[in-house]
């Protein structure tokens, strides 16, 4: 994708000075109509977003930010993780003046999303869950200041990512298999659209390839419950593993739920670990073994970078937050 155009850029195409750019973009009358003309002809030539962060005192400004969220209402509504990250970002805003505005969509039927944001309906965006499929997240990057909870597919110079080590967690936690003698061990990842299961599938393989084993088996779920179950049924019918990483812990219950159902102890026949340690890895029998990663800290250091950036400032562009593995009955 080419580079954002700036505002020298559109000064130089209109024979103007950046602060005759800037007055037509911010609408002021103080512009001769030639002026007018020329910078409103650059700014379509070339495709030229404004950057709302430049303006962070501008009365332009709405003082709400979005976090978007590219998932149907059920997966939002039903995965613990999405609450933890909004109540890390509204706690992060409680001492501002900026309100929280929650967009949900999947894939942005008919740019509705794009639209509102691009069209000054905020000031900045925070993006979360995203899939390689969701062009409409990249068009929201170029509208307004942005900030990504996990890193997005064509990471770009100065984009502002806070994220997990998702390949090293999922690594630690297939160690941990290993470590407790299981030598079948199958995985069930999340979306391949995703990156962060696409680095959980890579950490699997390493830890197995450092151990000199081959993954027993490999299948997809969604992240919920029901594609954990649905998954492990997979499994089965192709054997039995001694041991599942599951990338979340919906989907390592939904997978304890299957094993169950087919009449496999947890962990003495089948060892579980998920990934997340939500609330869902308490509500277990057993509990679950589960990758801790620090999801009110990551919504929390979201909305900070965000809010640095709409106040002027340069915060860190990548942010690794760390998680470490705790031990309960399932492995």
């Amino acid at each position: 994708m080419a580079s954002r155009a700036t505002i020298e850029e559109v000064a130089a195409a209109a024979g103007v000075s950046r602060s005759t750019v800037s007055r037509v973009v911010n609408g002021s009358t103080a512009v001769s109509p030639e002026a007018l003309h020329a910078v409103q002809s650059a700014i379509a030539e070339l495709n030229y977003v404004p950057n709302r962060a430049a303006r962070s005192l501008a009365s332009r400004q709405t003082h709400a930010i979005a976090l978007i969220v590219p998932e149907d209402t059920t997966r939002f509504f039903g995965d613990p993780f999405f609450a933890s990250i909004v109540a890390g970002i509204t706690g992060a805003l409680g001492g501002s003046d900026y309100l929280l505005n929650l967009l949900i969509a999947t894939g942005d039927p008919g740019d509705k999303m794009t639209s509102f944001v691009r069209n000054g309906g905020v000031d900045g965006a925070l993006i979360v869950s995203h899939h390689t499929s969701d062009a409409f997240v990249e068009r929201i990057a170029d509208a307004v200041p942005v900030v990504w909870g996990g890193r997005p597919l064509h990471q770009r110079p100065s984009e502002y990512v806070v994220d997990v080590d998702n390949a090293s967690a999922a690594r630690m936690a297939t160690q941990h298999l290993i470590d407790t003698g299981r030598t079948r061990i199958a995985t069930i990842t999340g979306p391949r659209t995703m990156l962060a299961s696409v680095d959980r599938l890579q950490g699997f393989r390493s830890a197995l390839a450092d151990a000199g084993l081959e993954p027993f088996a490999e299948t997809a779920g969604d992240y919920s419950e029901a594609s954990g179950a649905e998954a492990a049924r997979r499994l089965l019918a192709a054997g039995r593993p001694d041991a599942i990483f599951a990338a979340s812990d919906l989907m390592a219950r939904g997978a304890l739920r299957m094993l169950s159902a087919k009449g496999l102890r947890v962990p003495d026949d089948v060892a579980i670990v998920g990934f997340d340690d939500s609330q869902v890895a308490l509500s277990t029998d057993p509990q679950l073994t589960t990758v801790r990663q620090p999801m009110y800290a990551m919504g929390e250091t979201m909305a900070g970078v965000l809010l640095s950036r709409l106040a002027g400032n340069e915060p860190p562009e990548v942010t690794i937050l760390p998680t470490e593995l705790v031990v309960r009955g399932s492995a």
